[in-house]
């Protein structure tokens, strides 16, 4: 079934677009093959925009299945009519579709059922028409069977008014509508939890609107209630809600309307209540779910592509104290040469043999930069290597080691280093770290990488598919040497997988370096279809054909020739010389299959054939005067780099081992609603310390008016 006229309005996109862009991904075009070069097909719609049209598309097709088996289910019971089946058929609302369908829903053991099944139904009816009659003189001539009395008829009669209550569309709506508009979310601490559960001091007492009710809130009272500390409720004025109801079923003022009367306030409070409280319960947290792994994605994204320092030899170190600084020197592709350990802080305080040893390694291996982890002893160890002298100009940077130690340990790095212990593993990380960020990280678990919020609360089939979403989209955004790429990076490269990637480097290994794209063909298992979907993301260096280089799909390579030889040049030539490519009428190659959005993006890769769209990467320092959190005086002034962006702010190192807070209020002189407008992962910024409370190890910090 096509869903083209649902998804267009539901995202304001046109149906042409929505038709192509599903067609493409159901005959297994990847999200990143399709925004880069399917163009035309789409009418310009980015990677977010084809992840939504996905999501929908998804959405809606479960919703379709869920339609069938209600349908089966109510045919099955002899009470689908054609209304109700056409009721059904035309609801996109998962939510609608659900209250439909529930006076239908099987029922368990309900309170309702039993009464029932004693033959009290038409006692209910009686009592639910609300006339002028002797309630206890109708209810008697139920008394028979499992009925004892007068007392258990007219109360199983409410049970079955309080439960059709509860199933009634108009009443579910407007409770929902009531819960929609003026739902309080309250947090209460659970009694005699109080030392326990300190870390939750703030929400030991509180009550505010649902609807402004922060992500991070809602998921800190969340885990708070699921560790045992809190008890988290959602509820509307509980008087609001029975006058709504009231209005709804009752129909006069006699004996029969207040058992009515009752019916609807045990309907509310036993039934109707609590499945909307856990409807808005769910709601509000994959809302807040989708807000955490929003921040995540955005931060993983920028964390992904941090500038590379390149292909240069560098000397990683892990350091630490009692343990020592783990050193290890990396050629330009990030193999191992040489691992020991140096000592230079307490206890053995070996400063003069450990500096001769850095400064001989940096000569010896021709080091071009070092790369220090940003973990225990950082500060110290950075202060001693740029105190050495060496005999060339080294580089020396702090990179993050967030997730190294789960690399080191992990199955990947066992492969890659099998006779070396963790932490010579996660030295080479560091180093690696800084050379290509991306093509290390792609080798951890992003959830480890210590860049999200809450990532352990939130959904997490949802948090895993937006992860690899955001990983795939980096890598093929870059695009990866083939002849140098590892197994985990090529995983990730559109049309690919694991499969495939380790088939190339076997290929590799047996037959040596790819000579060109088409080569590509000769791999086990590579078809048409997967050479399509990952041949313009994969670069070989030194290929024959120059455009094996860049980002121009092997499909269009025959333009570039028309191109050029059009211009009586080589398409080499046409690369070189910039003054050729302005000679190109650009219509003229034109086609039905190509059009102006591909033609523009051959000429720009033909400018810079290959670029990385990564930025420059730049060399920083701390503050030297600060070492520790008791350095900090209010009103300083200190340099240091945003490590993580949530919602309601950023985390800036400046150089000491707690992280300092500024808080939305305080990015910046205007009003902000969003810090990733302001802030992005490993910035450079200038913050003023507000307060420090060395107690609980909390620093507030300002950037107002300084950047």
């Amino acid at each position: 079934m096509s869903f083209t006229k649902l998804i267009a309005s539901a995202l304001g996109l046109r149906e042409m677009q929505i038709e192509k862009t599903v067609a493409l991904l159901e005959g297994g075009a990847t999200i990143p093959f399709v925004s880069r070069y399917r163009k035309e097909a789409t009418g310009g719609l980015d990677e977010v925009q084809i992840a939504a049209v996905k999501d929908w598309n998804d959405k809606l097709n479960e919703l379709q299945k869920r339609k069938q088996t209600i349908l089966k289910s109510i045919e099955e019971q002899e009470k689908l009519t054609p209304e109700l089946k056409q009721r059904i058929e035309s609801c996109w609302d998962s939510t609608q579709l659900e209250d439909i369908y529930l006076p239908y829903k099987p029922k368990r053991q309900t309170r309702a059922e039993i009464a029932r099944k004693k033959g009290l139904e038409g006692l209910a009816k009686l009592i639910m028409a609300q006339q002028n009659i002797d309630v206890e003189a109708k209810a008697y001539a139920f008394v028979k069977g499992d009925v004892k009395d007068v007392t258990e008829a007219i109360g199983g009669a409410c049970d079955i008014i309080a439960e059709w209550v509860s199933e009634d569309e108009y009443a579910r709506n407007a409770i929902r509508n009531l819960f929609q508009r003026e739902a309080v979310i309250t947090s209460r601490l659970v009694k005699g939890k109080e030392e326990e559960g300190d870390k939750y001091r703030d929400y030991f007492e509180l009550s505010e609107r649902l609807t402004r009710c922060s992500s991070h809130r809602l998921l800190a009272m969340r885990r708070g209630e699921a560790e045992g500390f809190l008890r988290v409720s959602i509820s509307p004025n509980e008087d609001d809600a029975l006058e709504r109801l009231d209005k709804r079923f009752l129909k006069g003022r006699n004996e029969a309307a207040d058992y009515v009367a009752d019916a609807i306030k045990d309907a509310y409070k036993r039934l109707l209540k609590p499945s909307i409280e856990t409807e808005f319960a769910a709601l509000s947290k994959e809302k807040a779910d989708e807000e955490a792994i929003r921040v995540f994605t955005e931060n993983l994204r920028q964390l992904l592509l941090a500038p590379p320092l390149g292909q240069k030899r560098v000397l990683g170190i892990d350091p630490g104290y009692r343990t020592g600084c783990k050193l290890v020197c990396l050629d330009a592709q990030g193999g191992l040469l040489h691992n020991e350990t140096i000592y230079p802080h307490p206890p053995q305080n070996e400063k003069g043999k450990a500096g001769s040893k850095v400064v001989k390694l940096v000569s010896t291996y021709n080091i071009d930069a070092i790369a220090i982890g940003n973990g225990t002893a950082s500060r110290e160890t950075e202060q001693f290597i740029t105190n050495l002298r060496y005999e060339k100009e080294v580089q020396v940077f702090v990179v993050s080691e967030n997730g190294a130690s789960v690399y080191s340990a992990s199955k990947v790095a066992r492969e890659e280093f099998p006779e070396y212990d963790v932490t010579v593993r996660g030295a080479v990380s560091i180093g690696r770290r800084l050379m290509d960020p991306l093509a290390e990280l792609v080798k951890i678990d992003p959830k480890s990488i210590g860049v999200g919020q809450y990532q352990h609360d939130v959904d997490q089939g949802k948090l895993k598919r937006s992860l690899d979403q955001t990983v795939e989209s980096c890598v093929n955004l870059v695009g990866v040497n083939v002849n140098t790429a590892s197994k985990h990076l090529l995983t990730y490269i559109s049309g690919l997988g694991p499969v495939l990637a380790q088939n190339i480097v076997d290929y590799r290994q047996e037959h040596g370096a790819f000579g060109s794209r088409r080569e590509l063909m000769k791999v086990a298992r590579m078809g048409e279809k997967a050479f399509e979907q990952c041949a313009g993301f994969l670069r070989i260096a030194d290929a024959k054909n120059p455009l094996d280089n860049s980002a121009v799909h092997p499909e269009s390579y025959h333009i570039v020739e028309a191109m050029a030889s059009d211009l009586n040049c080589t398409v080499g030539d046409l690369i070189q010389d910039k003054s050729l490519k302005s000679k190109l009428d650009l219509k003229k190659y034109v086609s039905d299959t190509v059009g102006l959005p591909t033609l523009n993006d051959i000429m720009q890769e033909l400018d810079k054939p290959g670029r990385d769209p990564r930025k420059k990467i730049q060399a920083f320092e701390f503050d030297r005067t600060i070492k520790t959190i008791d350095d900090l005086r209010e009103g300083m002034v200190l340099p240091g780099v945003v490590t993580n962006v949530t919602n309601f702010g950023c985390f800036v190192d400046v150089g000491i081992k707690e992280n300092g807070l500024v808080h939305i209020s305080e990015l910046a002189d205007r009003f902000v609603s969003d810090p990733t407008e302001v802030v992005s992962l490993h910035q450079y910024v200038q913050v003023k310390v507000l307060s420090v409370d060395v107690a609980r190890k909390r620093v507030q910090l300002s950037m107002k008016g300084l950047n």
